[in-house]
């Protein structure tokens, strides 16, 4: 992942941590909790190994390779489309005091092939904003799962220019 800034958002999720990681690690729970997901598929589900299909409301559809599976604590994916280039993606959960944080990094690909002095005005005035917002509502999404206890409407959050369908 070199040449890559990362995007991260982080949120407290009104929840307990072992509750957040049961809904994060359930399969196929990208269906009660993404703002953005028409169907999230699994094709192998077992911790590290994982890989399941994210198809987005555009039927933009991505792959997720899961690299590292650390229990209660969170993991480590590889996302994009089935033959090409992938971005990391990190989901970190963590506590202070009474509360319980998530935390999803991504380390874009985008760019990535460009020299960084290059990239950074894009990077800085296009793409950091989007890919953070959509952080925002994965993120949000959650938190409203585990609040609501029922399925995230579509686009709750507004619709996002890459994953929604317009």
């Amino acid at each position: 992942m070199k040449n890559t800034w990362p995007i991260s958002f982080k949120k407290r999720i009104n929840s307990s941590a072992e509750d957040l990681w049961k809904i994060i690690t359930k399969p196929n729970h990208l269906n009660l909790v993404h703002p953005f997901c028409k169907s999230n598929e699994v094709i192998k589900w077992n911790g590290k190994d994982s890989k399941d299909v994210l198809i987005y409301l555009n039927g933009l559809t991505f792959f997720r390779n899961f690299i590292e599976w650390n229990e209660k604590k969170g993991y480590t994916l590889l996302i994009g489309r089935k033959r090409g280039k992938k971005s990391k993606v990190v989901w970190e959960i963590t506590n202070s005091k009474d509360s319980t944080f998530l935390k999803i990094t991504v380390y874009p690909y985008l760019l990535n092939s460009i020299p960084k002095f290059l990239s950074y005005l894009p990077y800085k005035i296009f793409i950091g904003p989007i890919l953070k917002n959509y952080l925002q509502s994965v993120v949000c999404g959650i938190d409203w799962y585990l609040t609501k206890k029922k399925k995230i409407p579509r686009n709750y959050f507004g619709k996002h220019i890459w994953f929604s369908k317009f």
